[in-house]
């Protein structure tokens, strides 16, 4: 067994710290007539005590390795701190008679769920409080919180592990009771009508995939609740909710690329859930409600979707009628409806924007929409808390690299926006700091944008440091969203950069599809052409290029290394998915199968040697690569913490440099990293002191 380690007594070579190494056993694998022999598949046994040893030896070697960043780490955290106000409240939002909110105290990790009845200068109630929860937890979190129709019980689901498995409670809000019911592994929650009827999905023990949903009346055995909805794909996963309207209950049932949604009147509990539209392979659609039609958000006359209406009593395709169409060049990113008017959340030109158009005897006016206008050159705006069918107001959120979060209401007749909340950033001018929207040209002539910001007085002239940080898969759009962390880094003379990336949702539906599947590698040649962009232009150089991403951007960082191990000076990657052939020809780990549609199926051979061509842990050679930091939990469920940690123990007994390769576990977490907000700044702290060091600023 591995001796346990600690950062005083780990070997040492000349005074510098030495690596733990991590034993080979060869686990010989051969697929398509390929030999993938893994040397150490054995670290996958994580109830192995030689497991655990090997993973805290590099926890020592790593705290030894950044022994010297201790002050620099401990000022890092001091200014974070200093940045935020610890003592704070979210703005209300009004659901039924209570208008509800969270806030925090100095000193205290987790939020405070509360309300107030009939307006916002009544008493306050406080619902939930997390610090409670998290009372001799060395994880807490709250997956999501659901109020009944007459406010008087709250659903609520917790993570006391950081591996995404929730427990659903039901609690009592007059008598601040808990109800004895207890659920395990709840994804989704919604009440019916009647204030007592629970429907809610669950997951499969191994996959994690939901793929069932409960009825469950309150008082009763939770072991007789009756399953109303099973999904046998295993690519699809399902979601239950209740809409804006509260007349109907949905169930989606959605893989990447596929979705069917069933739908239930919410006064009727009991009853038989109908189809909307039968699933047909690669076509999405979201469902809405208004009055006697739902408006349904779909793909099937374009990948950018379009917005039909069908009537409740017949809702199927055939019945659909076009509302808005489809475009080539906006993505209809999604829709909010409201008893008298529709948002529709679009992305045009990688920005977001959002269209309030009326709605008057059932028929939408698209052509007297209202746009909101936001006023810099990149940001992020999206929907807010909006719980209220029948307003004159839509509430959506707003930040930029510069502009702290914003909380908006938009005024359908005044036609204008009222701020009603920035978060208030103690010590941070936004007029010292200047944000940039620039366009990188891939080898293809594609257009790839690139969101930056820095400090007042950055001369582009090669000398800056950069941290670039991206992402590019599942067509998710990275979000352009104010850090007050950063300025810890622009302040010292950082640059802090988006690349927008081939295989997110940046600019559209295509803009994912030419970044995933047999189209994935777009998404790592356009990041290494905004690198060599952004230092052809002089914002940086490649000995001042730190890069970052993590999960999906994770396997970005391992491939881009691969390729072009030359261009960055750091890496900092955080619970990177690098392990690509073990993992996806693994169908028992959670997420594998779904994410055929994503990454393709290796059981297939064209699939499989496109894959391989590409996957980070299987391209490791013997050259020279960056210094790295490699993040991973040991709770994580959907990058297991063996996929970063068999790659450092590969890449270490190949890569020809004396640069730093350290493996960094947090032993109880999950995906997400830390639950608390003071441990969360802590690891961000580590992280800006390996950056500074690397750059030559520690």
């Amino acid at each position: 067994m591995t001796t346990l380690l600690t950062s005083s007594h780990i070997p040492q070579v000349n005074g510098t710290p030495k690596p733990p190494v991590a034993k080979r056993v060869a686990k010989p694998q051969i697929v398509h007539g390929v030999d993938i022999t893994d040397h150490y598949f054995w670290l996958r046994d994580k109830a192995n005590p030689e497991v655990k040893a090997y993973l805290d030896a590099e926890n020592a070697y790593t705290d030894a390795v950044m022994k010297p960043t201790m002050a620099l780490q401990d000022e890092l955290y001091k200014e974070m701190v200093a940045h935020i106000k610890e003592t704070d409240t979210n703005v209300p939002y009004k659901e039924g008679e209570y208008f509800y909110y969270s806030r925090t105290e100095q000193g205290k990790q987790y939020p405070i769920f509360c309300r107030k009845r009939g307006s916002t200068e009544a008493a306050e109630q406080v619902i939930l409080d997390v610090n409670a929860l998290a009372q001799g937890e060395k994880f807490m979190n709250v997956g999501l919180v659901a109020i009944s129709d007459d406010g008087r019980l709250m659903a609520y689901t917790t993570d006391n592990t950081g591996f995404r498995q929730y427990t659903l409670r039901v609690k009592n809000l007059d008598t601040g009771e808990r109800h004895p019911e207890r659920v395990e592994r709840v994804g989704s929650v919604a009440w019916a009508a009647d204030n007592k009827t629970l429907f809610y999905t669950v997951e499969e023990e191994q996959t994690k995939r939901q793929y069932r949903v409960y009825r469950h009346e309150l008082g009763t055995v939770v072991e007789r609740d009756v399953l109303v909805y099973e999904d046998p794909d295993e690519r699809f996963n399902v979601h239950v909710f209740r809409t804006r309207s509260r007349e109907f209950l949905i169930i989606d049932s959605g893989s990447h690329t596929t979705t069917e949604a069933r739908y239930l009147r919410a006064v009727q509990p009991s009853g038989e859930w109908q189809v909307v539209a039968p699933r047909v392979q690669d076509e999405e659609y979201e469902v809405e409600h208004h009055g006697d039609r739902f408006l349904i958000r779909t793909n099937d006359k374009g990948r950018n979707f379009r917005l039909v209406s069908a009537p409740v009593t017949k809702p199927g395709r055939e019945n659909w009628a076009e509302l808005v169409p489809h475009r080539a060049d906006v993505m209809l990113a999604g829709v909010d409806a409201f008893q008298d008017f529709v948002v529709l959340n679009e992305r045009e030109q990688g920005l977001p924007e959002m269209r309030i158009a009326p709605m008057k005897s059932g028929e939408l006016k698209t052509g007297e929409a209202l746009k909101i206008r936001f006023p810099e050159p990149t940001y992020s705006a999206m929907p807010a808390q909006n719980r209220e069918f029948e307003t004159t107001k839509y509430r959506y959120a707003y930040q930029s690299l510069v502009t702290p979060s914003s909380v908006y209401d938009y005024d359908v007749n005044a036609r204008r926006s009222e701020l009603l909340k920035r978060i208030e950033v103690p010590g941070y001018d936004e007029t010292q700091y200047t944000s940039e929207r620039l366009w990188a040209a891939a080898k293809d002539g594609t257009k790839v944008p690139i969101s930056i910001v820095y400090k007042n007085g950055f001369l582009k002239d090669g000398t800056h440091p950069m941290l670039l940080n991206a992402y590019g898969s599942y067509g998710y759009s990275y979000p352009v969203t104010f850090s007050s962390n950063a300025l810890a880094l622009l302040d010292r003379g950082f640059s802090v950069a988006i690349a927008h990336i081939r295989g997110g949702g940046d600019m559209g539906k295509p803009w994912h599809d030419a970044g995933r599947m047999m189209n994935k590698k777009n998404t790592f040649t356009d990041f290494i052409d905004a690198a060599e962009y952004l230092i052809a232009q002089k914002y940086t150089s490649a000995n001042k290029l730190v890069i970052s991403g993590a999960s999906a951007g994770g396997l970005l960082m391992g491939a881009v290394a691969n390729l072009r191990p030359e261009l960055f000076k750091a890496i900092v990657t955080k619970v990177p998915f690098v392990d690509v052939m073990n993992t996806m020809l693994d169908a028992s780990l959670p997420l594998t199968v779904p994410e055929y549609e994503e990454w393709g199926n290796p059981n297939e051979p064209p699939a499989f040697e496109y894959m391989r061509s590409y996957s980070p842990y299987d391209n490791l050679e013997t050259k020279r690569y960056p210094a790295m930091l490699v993040k991973t939990s040991f709770h994580d469920s959907q990058v297991m913490y063996w996929e970063p940690a068999k790659y450092v123990a590969k890449l270490r007994t190949l890569k020809a440099d004396g640069n730093p390769v350290l493996l960094k576990t947090n032993m109880a977490a999950g995906h997400g990293g830390a639950s608390g907000r003071y441990d969360f700044l802590r690891e961000i702290a580590f992280d800006y002191a390996f950056m500074l060091w690397q750059v030559g600023l520690a």
